[in-house]
């Protein structure tokens, strides 16, 4: 005759413990772990190697447009532009790869490897202007997608002081007008007309 523990479908006590993980276990994880660990910092390295730094006048301009940004509040993307950036002036070969024709700066996440293209430094109106790419690549940097750094940026411009009134006729400001209405439309469809800026 079966046990009555058993028969009714409840475990003996002895029974009931989990088994504690197996060395074995511990040792593949912990072998996967390593080796992810690796590949990223490898990964990493290799875009570092495969770039070029931006020059010192360059990292000055970069941190008067990061001030402009913790001036206006963005403490964490302050944090990310400061201290988890790696600011490069020419493409790796990942981003050789990827193409990025028309960009004014790219990131590569979650590897922390900021390009700043020279329309970055020479298109760009002002500080004011290149707070609000670096805004756009600090989304990046937290882990946000294109549209989602796109919409970002769009809803937070005025709090920067990067409005119509004064960027309107800019190469960067039509230019990310333009990106964001094609990423996310839904922005411009206020005012009495239904076509005008949701996020003045």
């Amino acid at each position: 005759m079966e046990p009555v523990a058993e028969r009714f479908g409840v475990s003996s006590p002895a029974t009931s413990r989990a088994p504690a993980p197996s060395r074995r276990l511990r040792n593949r994880v912990a072998f996967v772990t390593v080796t992810i660990v690796f590949a990223c910092f490898a990964w990493s390295r290799s875009l570092l190697m495969t770039s070029t730094p931006i020059e010192a006048d360059q990292l000055a301009v970069v941190m008067r447009s990061v001030d402009i940004l913790e001036h206006a509040g963005f403490s964490k993307e302050v944090f990310a532009l400061r201290y988890l950036a790696n600011y490069r002036a020419t493409d790796n070969w990942w981003n050789i790869h990827v193409g990025h024709s028309q960009a004014y700066a790219a990131t590569n996440f979650p590897l922390g490897v900021v390009t700043l293209y020279e329309p970055f430094f020479l298109v760009a109106a002002d500080d004011t202007e290149r707070a609000a790419i670096l805004l756009h690549e600090a989304e990046h940097l937290l882990g946000a997608g294109e549209t989602a750094a796109l919409e970002t940026t769009w809803r937070q411009k005025s709090r920067l002081g990067w409005t119509e009134e004064q960027y309107g006729e800019t190469k960067v400001w039509k230019n990310t007008r333009e990106w964001t209405i094609a990423d996310v439309p839904s922005l411009f469809h206020c005012g009495a007309d239904g076509e005008g800026d949701c996020a003045p």
